[in-house]
């Protein structure tokens, strides 16, 4: 009678153990989706010389280190894509909370120096852990509506705020793009966008030339 009496919890218990098995199998492969999506936009638009690639969290982590032969304006970027865990269900809603998207950091590192520092920022995503602007005490800050979405534009100088106005104006939808950032001391530019399939190309491309103008200025 025992024996019959469990049976119903063994069922349940196999049918959540192929859910589980099932949402690994799926959400792996989402994941692997997203990411070369990304990356082949990435290059799409880049277009280095050459390129190393590493995963650096099983399938929620790739890090990408694109060269350049030519004395261009840029020596070198850096891409690291952090992507949300699919593939565990029952970690899924946590990560969702605590990480809220995907993720796409590009560091640019440049050959010149730009018109001093400036930063279009998302301003939900400026509250975020990690996103904080170093700078940001002696930077003139306004706030902007870029698309649907309220930004804050930082600028050290007059010529920056021109060059990220005439971007927003130029480019009416910020679409997957939530950071755009220009730092002189370290030569640096860097974008963060949220890779949805199919659309890093697109956004990524202005903000690309933005960056070059700027140093190249």
């Amino acid at each position: 009678m025992n024996a019959f009496a469990s049976l119903p919890f063994l069922f349940l218990l196999f049918a959540f153990a192929g859910m589980l098995v099932i949402g690994f199998s799926r959400g792996k492969k989402e994941n692997k989706e997203v990411f070369l999506s990304a990356f082949n936009d990435l290059l799409d638009v880049i277009k280095p010389d050459d390129q190393t690639f590493t995963n650096i969290g099983g399938f929620v982590g790739y890090h990408a280190n694109l060269f350049f032969r030519e004395k261009g304006p840029v020596s070198e970027i850096d891409a690291t894509i952090t992507l949300l865990p699919r593939h565990a269900w029952l970690y899924m809603p946590i990560s969702k909370l605590i990480m809220k998207y995907d993720r796409l950091f590009i560091t640019l590192y440049m050959r010149h120096d730009p018109p001093g520092e400036g930063h279009l920022i998302e301003s939900k995503y400026s509250g975020l852990r990690g996103s904080e602007i170093t700078a940001a005490h002696r930077l003139y800050r306004e706030e902007v509506k870029w698309g649907a979405y309220d930004f804050y534009l930082y600028y050290e100088m007059a010529k920056m705020y021109d060059f990220l106005m005439e971007f927003i104006y130029n480019n009416p939808d910020p679409g997957v793009i939530r950071h755009i950032a220009i730092t002189p001391k370290q030569r640096k530019g860097f974008i963060f966008m949220i890779p949805q399939k199919g659309q890093v190309a697109k956004y990524l491309a202005p903000t690309y030339q933005l960056i070059i103008s700027i140093f190249e200025s």
